[in-house]
């Protein structure tokens, strides 16, 4: 069990690290070479261009050592930008996200504070693990001032009691805050945001089948009949993912080619060349540039038979389109209400900015989707109490007791104060730093399954054995906060594959101008990773504030240093894929409830097995008083995220129509929702109504159904 000396030990080494990675950041970004490393974003604005020197040497190093002296500046710089600016800059998504973890300080900052000055004197002098009776009981300095040094029944466990309902009034009440900080952006923020097709569109699902009409006329219809002043257009959906896969195939293929004909031009004196099998690395040697341009043509032939396929084949028209409307009002009152007496078929909903879809899933049919919802649901569930398993195991292998069962010959080595500080300081906190490194990949996967781009929130388990276990396990969490939240968010800002990977790229693929422009890889804020991260920290911070105070530290220096990185990292390198308005916040608060919620009943099972039990009845009331809190949030502020004010658009619209008179608003969205793989290519587009008919009465194919009746014509007149 680690003790204050191990943790020490870790805090030492884990400090070390984070200074050699800020150090090496800090001289890095000063090479006119890593520019556009360390700078993307600055590049892709089109407001920085590549250093200039009036020597070879200068294009490379930085040869002026004043700028060395102030080798740090780039700290206060990333604090200076103010929060409207940042915003214009970066969007608000990224200015939300680093708001996060300055939430996370607001909330735990205090509560450490308190923790120490009103529970830490409590738990030292209860003096329950050091009393005679206690005997043989494994335990370390940090667990003296936990609530496991506190007498069985004692009426000291008031004082926790007390301050578990000062803790979680101070966090609603900053969440509140927070909340309706957030929704006032978010209303600023869209009613100052320029055009974007999403403003227009909405995407429709679950279309009803007819007999007598395709997919796109039916759609047609249906929105000029019940949408006739303000419909403009739609865009079926097709499934599109053989063909996508083909492309991106194409594209790869492309890649090798263009890197063997680079290789060429720079020794035309010898063909380069490869071998047919596995990799490259199997079967008969040919010529490279050859080979893949055989590659390249066979695939565009096989590419344009399966785009034909897509566009000729009724069954590849999905049951679904992203539909245009003429003005934000006409979008918004069609995602926002119920367009059938049916309410399963035609289901609308604010279609996502065009960067932000995954297509792959909108060829999910309705059902499916459903049934995959489903299945996910179960997975999820079984995941979450299954996890448990192997953080114990890998828990369990991470000391020195388990060692030395396991590698007995390892005692007499391991057992030396200076390795056995090592091990019990660091081993722990890296052994559950590369177990969760891959839970993100798997949640992201069944994301993906279940028909959402979203990252699903993880539940952790809790029972009275586990919440009779937590003060002793402290010493686990903080080794990781160390390793996960020290060092490993001060190598984000170094960027070393990022750095490797453009040097290798302009070393071997760089040509031209725009070749290096490619090769930039600015990244963007990775929300299914850093997410659950954040919630795993706010988890942790409520469990141990009552409990283990002594971890609270950790908690609040990994939200202020996550806060000063990555607050750079949006201003100078992370180019964000797509905008959402920061839609993700209700998700946000919902989990950090969620969490202490879980953190509330967690010192429930606590203290009933303490001899509390009559006392911690006072506690019940605390997750039900914290559950209406979330519902009353909800109701308060959500709808700013999930609708958009008619008053608002209606503003929008009047201003657009006053200042640009002759906007030909057909034109800019008719190919805003087009499938990526028909970019550039010549494909059918459904036909679409004259702005100037006034005819309420749609012309189709439709075939009477009534007995003994026959069409006039060809074609008979209907309306819906």
């Amino acid at each position: 069990m680690a003790s204050i000396a191990d943790i020490s030990v870790s805090a030492a080494i884990n400090l070390l690290f984070a200074f050699a990675f800020l150090l090496a950041f800090a001289i890095l970004r000063l090479q006119p070479f890593n520019d556009r490393v360390y700078f993307p974003k600055w590049y892709l604005k089109g407001i920085r261009g590549s250093p200039k020197g009036s020597t070879v040497v200068k294009k490379f190093v930085n040869l002026d050592f004043n700028t060395y002296i102030r080798f740090l500046n780039w700290m206060p710089a990333a604090l200076h930008m103010p929060e409207p600016e940042l915003i214009d800059h970066a969007g608000l998504d990224s200015a939300v996200f680093v708001r996060i973890y300055m939430l996370g300080v607001k909330i735990f900052a205090p509560i450490t504070v308190l923790s120490f000055l009103v529970l830490v004197p409590v738990n030292w002098t209860g003096k329950t693990l050091e009393a005679p009776g206690a005997k043989g009981l494994q335990f370390s300095d940090i667990d003296k001032i936990s609530i496991s040094n506190i007498p069985y029944g004692s009426d000291r466990f008031w004082a926790h009691i007390v301050m578990a309902y000062v803790f979680s009034s101070w966090t609603c009440y900053s969440l509140y805050r927070e909340y309706k900080n957030i929704a006032a952006m978010r209303l600023r923020f869209l009613a100052a945001e320029r055009r974007r097709p999403d403003q227009f569109t909405v995407l429709v699902r679950n279309v009803p089948p007819d007999p007598d009409e395709s997919v796109s006329e039916h759609i047609e219809h249906f929105f000029c009949v019940n949408h006739p002043d303000h419909y403009l257009l739609h865009q079926v959906v097709y499934d599109a993912n053989k063909l996508a896969a083909i492309v991106a195939e194409k594209k790869s293929l492309r890649n090798w080619y263009i890197y063997y004909q680079n290789k060429y031009e720079r020794d035309p004196s010898r063909r380069p060349t490869t071998r047919t099998g596995f990799m490259g690395c199997l079967g008969a040697q040919v010529d490279a540039i050859d080979h893949y341009s055989k590659l390249i043509d066979d695939l565009s032939k096989h590419e344009a038979e399966e785009r034909e396929n897509v566009i000729k084949n009724p069954k590849a028209v999905i049951p679904a389109a992203f539909v245009s409307f003429k003005t934000r009002w006409g979008a918004a009152v069609c995602a926002q209400t119920q367009q059938s007496s049916n309410p399963t078929i035609w289901l609308t909903e604010w279609a996502p900015e065009p960067r932000d879809v995954f297509w792959k899933n909108l060829a999910i049919p309705y059902f499916d989707l459903t049934m995959r919802r489903l299945l996910m649901a179960v997975s999820l569930f079984f995941l979450t109490f299954c996890f448990m398993i192997p953080i114990a195991f890998v828990q369990s292998l991470a000391n020195i007791e388990s060692i030395e069962k396991v590698l007995p010959f390892l005692k007499s080595i391991i057992e030396k104060p200076s390795i056995k500080s090592l091990i019990q300081g660091f081993l722990p906190g890296i052994a559950l730093k590369i177990f969760l490194s891959q839970l993100p990949t798997i949640i992201m996967t069944m994301s993906k399954v279940e028909g959402f781009t979203s990252l699903t929130a993880l539940e952790r388990r809790f029972t009275k054995t586990v919440g009779s276990t937590i003060p002793m396990k402290a010493t686990f969490f903080i080794t990781y906060i160390m390793v996960d939240g020290w060092a490993g968010i001060a190598a984000e800002v170094l960027r070393i594959n990022s750095l490797i990977q453009f040097h290798l790229k302009n070393a071997f693929l760089v040509k031209t101008e725009q070749d290096r422009e490619n090769a930039m890889d600015p990244g963007s804020l990775e929300f299914a990773s850093s997410e659950p991260r954040i919630q795993l920290y706010f988890m942790l911070g409520h469990v141990y504030a009552p409990v283990t105070p002594f971890l609270l530290p950790f908690i609040v220096v990994f939200f202020a240093f996550s806060y000063l990185i990555f607050r750079h990292q949006i201003i100078n390198v992370y180019n964000q894929k797509y905008e959402s308005g920061a839609a993700f916040w209700p998700d946000i608060h919902g989990r950090v409830v969620m969490g202490l919620i879980i953190s509330q009943i967690l010192l429930m099972g606590l203290l009933s097995t303490r001899g509390t039990e009559k006392s911690t009845l006072v506690l019940v009331a605390q997750p039900l008083l914290t559950f209406w809190f979330h519902r009353y949030c909800k109701g308060r502020f959500e709808s700013a995220f999930v609708k958009f004010p008619l008053e608002d658009a209606m503003v929008k619209d009047t201003v657009e129509r006053a200042i640009e008179p002759n906007l030909n608003l057909r034109v800019y969205l008719q190919d805003a929702y087009v499938h990526p793989v028909f970019t550039g290519d010549e494909f059918e587009k459904p036909s679409v109504i004259d702005d100037e008919e006034d005819n309420p009465l749609i012309q189709t194919t439709r075939a009477s159904h009534r007995k003994g009746s026959k069409p006039e014509s060809d074609s008979e007149t209907a309306s819906y």
